[in-house]
């Protein structure tokens, strides 16, 4: 996985609470064994407070905030899942318009667990077959996408993984993609909805 996506930025959004620890370090590692450079980006700058399921784990550094920050900087953005964590993005405007700022540009997007939830406020999911957490089964078909109960599902630069078990093809899919760079046909997916 070396240097597959030398020189290219990823970004990592989270809320500064609620993260599933492992569905962010698993993806972060990967992308630095692939030569990319991981930045953490939240709504405030300061403190992640990252669980294991529902107890308190690590802290994290945001060292970006969402509304500050330009998508176009980035090549890549990956949304780890835990249950809180997507729910509280979906409430801030600046995460929803960032998330969906990377489809209408064709960019990859890596979406774990519970973190389809931002993508479905983001409006990106109509059209889409993706896989998640099983819970999100129905807002994603509500949403007008397809679940599917896979260990990874990519659609046209979108990779999606159902729980931390699915991780290791979740983290390879996730870098191809990441390498492969710019999909149009995510971008027209997006712009005709």
């Amino acid at each position: 996985m070396s240097e597959q996506i030398e020189g290219k930025k990823v970004a990592f959004l989270v809320a500064n609470e609620g993260v599933e620890q492992i569905e962010l370090t698993r993806p972060w590692e990967a992308v630095e064994q692939a030569g990319g450079e991981p930045v953490l980006i939240a709504p405030e700058a300061g403190t992640v407070q990252a669980f294991e399921h529902l107890d308190k784990s690590d802290t994290f550094e945001a060292t970006r905030v969402v509304a500050d920050v330009d998508p176009g900087d980035y090549d890549g953005l990956i949304l780890p899942g835990g249950v809180a964590n997507p729910d509280i993005l979906r409430t801030v405007p600046a995460a929803v318009e960032f998330t969906r700022s990377f489809f209408e540009a064709g960019k990859p997007v890596a979406a774990i667990c519970h973190a389809p939830w931002t993508l479905i406020e983001a409006g990106v999911v109509d059209g889409r077959t993706l896989t998640s957490w099983p819970s999100l089964r129905t807002d994603i078909r509500n949403a007008g996408g397809e679940w599917v109960d896979e260990e990874v599902h990519v659609d046209a630069g979108l990779v999606t993984s159902r729980k931390p078990d699915d991780l290791d093809a979740f983290c390879e899919k996730a870098i191809e993609e990441i390498a492969e760079g710019v999909h149009a046909e995510q971008r027209e997916a997006t712009v005709a909805s």
